[in-house]
């Protein structure tokens, strides 16, 4: 039954991170990759709700928006590969301010939306 809600969680999660990407890129002329940075610092905010509620939330729940709904939604392959991408194009200060930016804003999401979780509960 596991198996199956995180099936279930990554076929919403995956459709969803393509077309939030492209909506959010679509709105950016710039090579920077606005659009991963914005699902995988959601899903960094998701799962460090998730964390935060801990017990309070059965193993079921936890595997469908955890393990398959945020393990679809994030994406660390595509931001090396377009932290490479930008590397590669010479756009030495993009890469580094994705690399800065995505692990900033995914840490400071997962701790703000763990310590929100908490306070609440």
């Amino acid at each position: 039954m596991t198996a199956v809600l995180i099936f279930v969680g990554a076929a919403i999660g995956a459709p969803l991170r393509y077309l939030t990407d492209r909506a959010v890129q679509s709105r950016h002329e710039s090579l920077f990759p606005w659009g991963t940075i914005t699902v995988n610092v959601a899903g960094c905010l998701v799962l460090g709700a998730l964390t935060g509620a801990g017990t309070a939330l059965p193993g079921p729940v936890l595997a469908l928006a955890g393990t398959g709904f945020c393990g679809a939604l994030t994406t660390y392959s595509t931001f090396s590969y377009e932290t490479l991408r930008l590397a590669e194009q010479k756009a030495y200060f993009y890469a580094a301010m994705n690399v800065l930016l995505s692990i900033v804003a995914g840490l400071g999401a997962a701790f703000l939306a763990y310590a929100a979780t908490r306070a609440l509960m």
